[in-house]
Order: structure tokens, then C-alpha cells, then sequence
């Protein structure tokens, strides 16, 4: 697949994994495309090496959007936890 078809698979996996997670994100729409992006790459390394399956087939494979969608997921989760402390303290 080429880098075109990854950033469309990450901006759609990166909301998909937005409206999956319930709860107010401190980031926004540039947030959520970046982590998209970078999710999609992610899912489809983890799958590679921790099952040894080739999970970026093609663009309609469901494997790939699985793939890209779980990386999503767990960078989305990894962003709330890191920059969520920040913001939910505030100074009288």
C-alpha cells in the first residue's frame, strides 16, 4: 500500500477509535488524524511482530483496518493518559 492509502486508513481508524472511547479528549481533530496515522502504523507492526501476520494486505482487507484501528485505540488511550493529569488540574 502506498503512504496515501496509510493516511486515509489512519484518519478513519484514528475516529473510529475516538468515537470507541467514550470521554472528553484534550486534543483535537490534528490530535486525533496524527494519532490515527500513527496508530494505523503501529497495529499493523504489532500484528506482524507479536502474531507474525502480514496485517497490511490491502486497503479493503479486514485485517488492515482491524490492525490500524487497535494501534489507534492504544495510542488514543497512551494520549488521555499522558495529557489527561495536565488538564485536570487547574489553579484557583
Amino acid at each position: 500500500m502506498g503512504i496515501i492509502a496509510w493516511i486515509v486508513i489512519g484518519l478513519l481508524a484514528g475516529i473510529i477509535a475516538k468515537a470507541l472511547m467514550p470521554g472528553k479528549d484534550p486534543g483535537g481533530i490534528i490530535i486525533t488524524m496524527l494519532i490515527g496515522i500513527a496508530g494505523g502504523l503501529l497495529g499493523g507492526w504489532l500484528g506482524k511482530v507479536l502474531f507474525g501476520v502480514d496485517s497490511i494486505d490491502g486497503f479493503f482487507d479486514l485485517s488492515t483496518w482491524i490492525a490500524a484501528i487497535v494501534g489507534s485505540f492504544i495510542l488514543l488511550a497512551l494520549y488521555r493518559l499522558v495529557t489527561g493529569n495536565r488538564h485536570s488540574h487547574r489553579h484557583a
